[in-house]
């Protein structure tokens, strides 16, 4: 048999084999929540749709919650009002996955060129962890529109805007329209100098906020005057699924937890978060950047829920190809593969749900923020990259021919041992 044939079976029989491991940790792990979310969405489109309902007036019966997204997102699904309620779940897994592949193609496949993986085998490994990672499955699993909206900012950051497009920030703008947290990367376009991008954005998250309002004037004025200030329907800030820097605060003291403390830890993490987006893009870092602010956004949000870390998928995904990017045996290899290991690991885990319950005491404080530590590090520490001068693309592109090169697309913004590189123009 060919060589090449046998590392295809091979390599057919490890994706049968994760596929088959995590099949085998889901059944045990992962809790099913019977597209709770989706139901919501659902219930309140049939009931303004088909029943002469106000949209925002709806909650799901024997719950406090009801749609709490801006009307642009009514009209994006207003199709669902139309279907059956199992093509609606096929819908929204289907288009949850599909965004998924493309967005991990991205952000995959440069970590198996340059270390001469089969790219299909890369693609189908990563997507098989992602199946386990704790936040996806509960966006799959509630019918949640995580990944969509993280799929169209990725849109903007990884392809238009490096490309120079006139549409960048389309994307942004769509996202900020239909769940209003996204709209920090029109925050990010600013602090980061690139106008015609924040203009953009901001133009298509305007448009069409006044599109739904010309189209559906009584349920925008309900929301944005009523429903958008009713923190009650959304869930309360302490219950240890909200892993933002509102829920540390809040599991402190439940009954009168410090707006004044959450403000102050929140200035502190922008000023980081600003500090160190505007170094990943002065050096051309675009993929550093969405995951940097993927990450602040999930820590300045008053809620963020354990599905919305999915926003932190690219942070970790960029830990694993800063480390094969390191020289093999190298200290910084192993540190960065090890926190990506940590980090993967713990989001997997559901421990945070140990503590919830009884979040009280140094453990308590601890382990039922554990995701939010996650959050911080990856802010704090994620490496920045310094893109290939023609120089090095020169040597990279000297290999043999056929041979994977040996040499990273990019240089990280600090060396192996720490120390900084020579000065490239950046600030």
């Amino acid at each position: 048999m060919a060589q090449g044939a046998r590392k295809t079976i091979g390599q057919v029989t490890g994706v049968v084999g994760l596929a088959v491991a995590v099949t085998a940790f889901l059944s045990v792990a992962a809790v099913r929540h019977g597209f709770f979310d989706l139901k919501v969405y659902y219930g309140a489109l049939t009931w303004w749709v088909h029943d002469g309902g106000e949209i925002y007036d709806f909650l799901k019966p024997g719950t406090q919650y009801g749609f709490t997204y801006p009307p642009f997102a009514a009209l994006v699904m207003l199709p669902m009002a139309y279907l059956p309620w199992t093509a609606a779940i096929a819908v929204s897994v289907a288009a949850s996955v599909v965004v998924t592949a493309v967005l991990f193609w991205w952000l995959v496949d440069p970590i198996s060129r340059r270390s001469g993986w089969t790219r299909w085998f890369a693609l189908a490994v990563a997507l098989c962890l992602a199946a386990a990672y704790e936040p996806m499955r509960e966006t799959v699993n509630f019918g949640q529109v995580n990944m969509l909206l993280l799929f169209l900012v990725a849109i903007d950051l990884l392809r238009l805007l490096p490309a120079g497009s006139r549409w960048a920030g389309v994307g942004i703008g769509l996202a900020t329209a239909i769940k209003l947290t996204p709209g920090i990367f029109i925050v990010y376009l600013l602090v980061t100098r690139r106008w015609r991008a924040a203009v953009t954005s901001m133009a298509a998250a305007a448009g069409t906020t006044l599109l739904a309002a010309a189209l559906f004037p009584d349920a925008s004025r309900e929301f944005w005057t009523e429903a958008l200030w009713n923190t009650g329907r959304v869930g309360e800030l302490a219950f240890v699924s909200n892993q933002s820097l509102r829920g540390v605060v809040a599991r402190l003291n439940p009954e009168h937890p410090s707006t004044l403390a959450w403000l102050a830890l929140v200035l502190a993490t922008l000023v980081l978060w600003a500090w160190r987006s505007r170094a990943a893009v002065a050096a051309g870092d675009e993929a550093t950047g969405l995951a940097l602010t993927g990450a602040v956004m999930c820590l300045v949000s008053p809620v963020t829920w354990v599905h919305h870390l999915v926003w932190l998928l690219p942070a970790l995904i960029l830990l694993v190809d800063n480390g094969m990017a390191a020289p093999a045996g190298s200290r910084r290899r192993r540190v960065l593969l090890g926190a990506a290991i940590v980090g993967y690991g713990f989001l997997i885990s559901r421990i945070v749900w140990a503590w919830e319950k009884d979040f009280t005491g140094l453990d308590g404080f601890l382990g039922s923020n554990t995701y939010v530590w996650i959050s911080l590090a990856l802010l704090a520490f994620l490496p920045i990259r310094r893109w290939a001068t023609p120089a090095d693309s020169a040597v990279a592109g000297r290999s043999r021919p056929g041979q994977p090169s040996r040499r990273p697309a990019y240089r990280s913004s600090t060396s192996p041992t720490g120390a900084a590189p020579p000065a490239s123009g950046t600030g």
